[in-house]
């Protein structure tokens, strides 16, 4: 093992400044069902952990300036699924604007990974994947 390594256990949050907190809050908890692990601040200091499960966290920020893309927006979070099918059709009854429909595919890769994958917006225009692999 190479001893300059650093040691890494895991992923643990995907960070978002982002215009309107509580909009995202509530997307986030009541959409997709995550919880908000720790919360604090005030104004645009608001800061929030949501779990998204298995020690996984989207972090969110308050303050993003309004009319601006937030600096840094991920290009997409992937969120692991089990049943992508059943997740669509509750991000489709909250109204939430799908960018991609549930399609079946093959990770290029060696060995080939089947995936099914479906891509929507969150409420500040982030990429959102459901992932699932078959």
């Amino acid at each position: 093992m190479n001893q300059n390594k650093i040691h890494v256990e895991g992923f643990h949050h995907a960070a978002i400044k982002v215009r309107d907190f509580d909009a995202t809050i509530k997307f986030y908890c009541e959409v997709l069902g995550f919880q908000v692990s720790y919360a604090g601040g005030e104004g645009d200091g608001r800061a929030a952990l949501i779990d998204t499960g298995k020690g996984n966290y989207v972090e969110v920020f308050a303050g993003a300036p309004e009319g601006e893309r937030p600096q840094g927006l991920w290009f997409h979070i992937a969120l692991e699924c089990s049943d992508t099918n059943a997740a669509m059709e509750r991000i489709r009854a909250a109204g939430v604007k799908v960018t991609m429909e549930t399609k079946d595919t093959i990770f290029p890769s060696n060995p080939p990974l089947p995936i099914r994958i479906a891509f929507f917006e969150g409420p500040n225009g982030e990429s959102i994947e459901l992932f699932q692999v078959l």
